[in-house]
């Protein structure tokens, strides 16, 4: 499988279970970023993907990542290593549990895009599912996990499926969590949305929400979709 190239930089992904997809680009696009933020924290970070994101989009000095599958801890860490970002960007091979037991640190900004199909998806690739599926990283771990590591005045971002949106943010508020960004994704105009790009903070803010269209018809992309993902494909 050849690399993504991208604008500012290349992932390679031949060896993760996860590739490159429309999720994880769209959070690490959309994910709004205070330009104080100095640490950032991607949880499952895959090929890395979403951390390279972050480090093209912000100043942070500190931009960790972590991966518990052994191939693509590899395979994030190397694609760090080949970043314009090198010096800031560090993977971790851990479990978020572990991570969350061992460390000290709390961050400014923390970004997932967890698994989350359910056993009834499974395909027999252990790889893949555990990469997937939700039983690797249940809901409620990632949200106690993430209100332990987010600073005071952080936020913390996920993509997730639609339909478990709501489920989130109530688990997310039972840990003080507040959600104050909301946008629903459908792909085209016609269908449903399939994904919610979710973001909390522990204060009080008022709700912004919007919902965004990926394309009219096949390879015909919106203008909104178009300036938000402009800056990292090479095509827009």
């Amino acid at each position: 499988m050849q690399p993504f190239k991208f604008k500012q930089f290349t992932v390679a992904q031949d060896r993760a279970a996860m590739k490159i997809g429309t999720d994880g680009v769209l959070l690490g696009a959309w994910t709004q970023i205070d330009p104080e933020a100095d640490s950032i924290l991607d949880i499952g970070a895959g090929t890395g993907i979403i951390a390279l994101q972050m480090a093209q989009r912000s100043a942070a000095m500190t931009i960790d990542a972590i991966e518990i599958d052994d191939a693509a801890y590899e395979q994030c860490t190397e694609n760090f290593e080949a970043a314009p970002w090198a010096d800031r960007l560090f993977c971790y091979h851990a479990g978020l549990l572990e991570f969350t037991q061992e460390i000290d640190d709390q961050y400014d900004l923390i970004v997932s895009n967890p698994p989350f199909f359910t056993a009834d998806y499974k395909s027999g690739d252990e790889q893949r599912d555990q990469a997937r599926f939700a039983d690797a990283l249940p809901f409620d771990h990632l949200v106690i996990c993430a209100a332990k590591l987010l600073a005071d005045k952080g936020s913390f971002a996920v993509v997730i499926p639609f339909n478990a949106a709501d489920e989130f943010v109530a688990l997310a508020a039972q840990v003080g969590l507040n959600l104050y960004r909301r946008c629903d994704v459908q792909g085209r105009p016609e269908t449903p949305a399939k994904r919610s790009l979710l973001q909390f903070t522990k204060l009080q803010k008022s709700l912004e929400q919007t919902s965004l269209i990926i394309e009219t018809e096949r390879h015909q992309y919106t203008e909104q979709y178009i300036d938000l993902v402009k800056d990292f494909y090479l095509k827009m």
